[in-house]
């Protein structure tokens, strides 16, 4: 039972720098966390989040106000609250066992070496990686070597435990099940946990009370989370508190943080580009290829291996309309990444084969534009010269006047109408997706590709650039294929969810046909009645190959 505060901030504010140079991070910051409660504050890139763990730490001082625990002000770092930060930390020479160890060392210094050991095995065993104790980080997974990290924190035996977004590296499925094992552990020895995520969902199942963190560095709206424990991710999709909860947070992140839309005056030039058929081919071709206008046949992805050929895609079949939007689902390693690459031209196709417009796909082409999850921009080049490197060879008869109305045009829609002249070296992540993102849109292709395109960004940065993407695509209504692991972006971009078997030897589990309005948008998603029943057919499908079954047989 909530009994005391056993953490305050007292009117807290964090500045670095001196004068003119000096940058607010957070502002009269007032906060109190309960003994034995689970907070979340939920917060997005430059909302101070960091800074925030880091005052709970002891490992920076307020510029003003005092952090207390359990009425001490707290001075630097104690071993009563333990910290997990998102990177590892991990000592790469030593096993799982001896850095976990030395913690515990360092802790407990009095222990002998029988009792230490105890409390080592107690924790490795805790976090599920008895059967690894003596592996070495470097032959661990992402999600293992976190899962050292948790093991060391608790190892500590703190009262406390701190995590800075430790999931935000994963991939969805290690994530979810990681996210378990802290909420057991919650449980089980009742310690007083604050969590720093920019996952909404991630929230609602773990936390007793979410708040939100504002752009501004102050704290924003609180919002009690009073869905009974446990909770399934699964049975919550049914549950309208739940839904009310998501809905409420994800608004109010979104009305607090979204920048404003680019509103450019642009005209688009009418220039034809390069790989544009004849006009009297295409309207000849047009009834024929409308409904067929990207087709998979009997596909197949082999690869030579030491114990002989590796399937990794077969018997994929797939026809998608011109203008279609598609989004290709499963987990980790199903192949859905091999099949967009072959769409691309960047792999070989090993059996069956890929049409576009008709003709059979045989190598990279820019009537074929990707978007990979880093943008691989020339960082010494700004936003316009790297758009321009695409434009310049698609255009051939334009003008110079026309080719750089075409650029300045898409750089306006994506947001970037004031930092067409800034290099690329100087932008942040999601600047320099939306300059990918741009320079995909300029060059007309035929087919768009987008591999995981928002995969390595904060929510709000994601949720951002989706919006993005679909103004974009909703004037241009250019075919498109996106790879994702994210359910909502599936739906919210598609005309039907295509979602993948495991793999090896993966293909075509099930479709879906997303029948919502366009254009849309993520809060009017959120308030569709259709839109829960869509998301639940998805995650029952991959809450099936979730660990690996279903496995397609060899015969």
């Amino acid at each position: 039972m909530i009994t005391m505060a056993i953490l305050e901030f007292d009117n807290v504010s964090k500045s670095f720098g001196e004068g003119a140079e000096r940058t607010d991070v957070l502002k009269n910051v007032n906060l109190k966390v309960e003994e034995g409660e689970f907070l979340v504050l939920l917060g997005f890139s430059g909302t101070g989040k960091t800074t925030l763990v880091n005052l709970m730490a002891g490992l920076e001082m307020p510029s003003r106000g005092e952090v207390r625990f359990k009425g001490k002000r707290i001075a630097g770092p104690g071993p009563e609250r333990g910290v997990i930060f998102q990177n590892y930390s991990l000592m790469p020479w030593l096993t799982v066992d001896a850095n976990v160890g030395l913690a515990v060392e360092t802790i407990f210094p009095n222990l002998s070496k029988k009792e230490r050991q105890e409390k080592v095995d107690h924790y490795v065993q805790m976090v599920g990686l008895a059967h690894a104790k003596a592996r070495r980080p470097a032959e661990l997974s992402g999600g293992m070597r976190q899962r050292v990290n948790v093991a060391r924190a608790l190892a500590m035996n703190p009262e406390m435990l701190l995590l800075d977004e430790p999931l935000s590296a994963l991939d969805a499925l290690t994530r979810a099940n990681l996210a378990d094992e802290i909420e057991h552990i919650w449980e089980a020895d009742k310690k007083t946990c604050v969590l720093i995520t920019n996952d909404v969902d991630e929230a609602i199942v773990l936390a007793d009370r979410i708040i939100a963190l504002n752009p501004d560095g102050t704290l924003g709206e609180e919002f009690k989370v009073t869905i009974p424990r446990p909770r399934d991710r699964g049975a919550m999709n049914h549950d309208p508190e739940f839904k009310r909860l998501r809905a409420g947070v994800t608004n109010y992140l979104m009305d607090v943080g979204m920048q404003a839309k680019a509103e450019g005056k642009r005209l688009l030039p009418d220039v034809v580009p390069l790989h544009a058929l004849p006009k009297a081919v295409s309207d000849a071709a047009r009834s024929a290829l409308e409904d067929k206008y990207l087709e998979y046949s009997q596909l197949h992805k082999i690869y030579p291996t030491p114990k002989g050929p590796l399937t990794v895609v077969e018997d994929f079949n797939l026809t998608l309309k011109k203008g279609e939007f598609v989004s290709l689902i499963g987990h980790s390693g199903c192949g859905k990444s091999t099949v967009l690459t072959m769409t691309a031209g960047l792999n070989d196709v090993s059996k069956g084969g890929i049409k576009l417009d008709g003709f059979e796909v045989k190598g990279a082409d820019p009537e074929r534009a990707v978007v990979f999850q880093s943008p691989s921009l020339f960082p010494w080049l700004s936003a316009r010269e790297n758009v321009a490197v695409g434009v310049d060879k698609v255009y051939p008869k334009a003008s110079r006047a026309e080719r750089q109305d075409v650029i300045d045009y898409y750089l306006e829609r994506v947001g970037l109408g004031d930092a067409m002249d800034k290099p690329a070296s100087e932008m942040s992540n999601g600047m320099r997706q939306r300059v990918g993102i741009a320079r995909a849109f300029a060059l007309s292709p035929k087919l768009l590709l987008l591999d995981e395109p928002f995969g390595m960004l904060d929510s709000l940065t994601r949720w951002e650039l989706q919006e993005v993407l679909m103004e974009v695509w909703s004037r241009t209504k250019v075919t498109a294929v996106c790879v994702t692991h994210d359910v909502d972006e599936a739906i919210l971009l598609a005309d039907r969810v295509v979602m993948m078997t495991n793999g090896p030897r993966a293909t075509i589990g099930k479709i879906t046909e997303v029948d919502l309005p366009r254009p849309r948008t993520r809060k009017a998603l959120l308030e569709h009645p259709d839109y829960y029943a869509y998301r639940e057919e998805i995650l029952n499908f991959l809450e099936e190959y979730e660990h690996g079954a279903h496995k397609k047989d060899a015969a």
